[in-house]
């Protein structure tokens, strides 16, 4: 296959970082177009990279027979919207989380992905990073015993942002930031979680700003986990087995993995190899599906990506957090 054309939709900052990974990646994509809902707009992106095509309509990038994957960095609300569109074009999709703004649009485009067999996938960018296949290996070799404990937080000073606040956009820190609290319990723990409590409170505008869930599994096993929008936490993960625990150091990047013992020692530490911005991970994944026929990638699964939609919706619907658009 010759080098992957990557278009991105939307030229806001979670664009500019993929864009900054893409004009990085050697050999094998090519930071190719860009789309936005203002020509302007898209113009100036396109110089800033060096992007070869700029867009004033996502649907005039999706015409173009050159874009071979397109990166879509819009708001929650549209993700669907914009996945539903570029699968009918044939063109292949990396989408940001969360994958879409619930599980029934999830079903959908996941659907759509079969009955045209292009591949798409969720840009949760943890599953894809080297540190995470590192901590899976650790949990398999058995340095800390079973595990059964996983606590992990996140938060970031962030209810000033409209995406975070605003119900017509897909709102609240569970689809930003929980979704990577559920990701990483579901790396560790996997699926088959016997029951889900949680707490959260909400904003002005009916969203969730910060949660509690808890997870329990069978043979004794819990995930404690927590997410806000209203302060940075210090982001880490400690999953706790019969011989030891390991650190996490930033789950939302994991940048270091300490074992230590059930003596309180430190075993072996892991440090985060050099990126570009993290983001590369997901890209190489998503070529290395395409170049092999496949529509999606075992790192992030179709299965896994749906599952934890439902876990949301179900978090949603007990918290009585509705979009509009649902």
């Amino acid at each position: 296959m010759k080098i992957v054309n990557v278009g991105i939709i939307g030229a806001g900052h979670i664009a500019r970082k993929m864009a900054a990974t893409l004009v990085n990646m050697p050999g094998e994509v090519d930071a190719y177009a860009v789309a936005s809902r203002s020509e302007a707009s898209a113009q100036a992106f396109a110089k800033e990279w060096s992007f070869k095509k700029a867009y004033g309509s996502y649907e005039a990038m999706l015409e173009d027979e050159n874009v071979d994957l397109v990166y879509i960095a819009t708001p929650n609300s549209l993700h669907y919207e914009h996945m539903m569109m570029c699968l009918e074009k044939g063109k292949a999709v990396l989408c940001e989380k969360p994958f879409t703004a619930n599980a029934a649009q999830a079903r959908a485009v996941l659907e759509k992905a079969r009955e045209k067999n292009v591949f798409v996938a969720e840009a949760m960018w943890t599953r894809y990073m080297p540190l995470s296949k590192t901590i899976n290996e650790l949990i398999a070799s058995k340095v800390i015993g079973a595990p059964k404990m996983l606590s992990a937080n996140l938060g970031y000073n962030v209810a000033y942002r409209e995406r975070l606040t605003s119900p017509e956009l897909g709102g609240g820190a569970l689809l930003d930031l929980g979704v990577y609290l559920l990701n990483f319990a579901a790396m560790v723990f996997g699926s088959g979680e016997s029951r889900m409590v949680s707490a959260c409170t909400r904003t002005e505008t009916g969203v969730d700003g910060q949660e509690s869930i808890t997870l329990i599994y069978p043979d004794n096993r819990m995930a404690v986990m927590h997410a806000t929008m209203y302060a940075p936490t210090d982001r880490s993960g400690v999953i706790s087995g019969e011989k030891g625990h390991i650190i996490v150091d930033n789950i939302n990047n994991p940048q270091r993995v300490t074992v230590v013992d059930s003596n309180y020692d430190v075993k072996a530490v892991y440090d985060c190899p050099k990126q570009i911005t993290g983001f590369e991970y997901e890209v190489y994944a998503a070529v290395d599906a395409m170049k092999n026929g496949r529509i999606e990638t075992p790192l992030m699964p179709h299965a896994e990506t749906l599952r934890i939609m439902q876990q949301m919706d179900s978090l949603r619907s007990e918290w009585g957090v509705k979009f509009p658009f649902e």
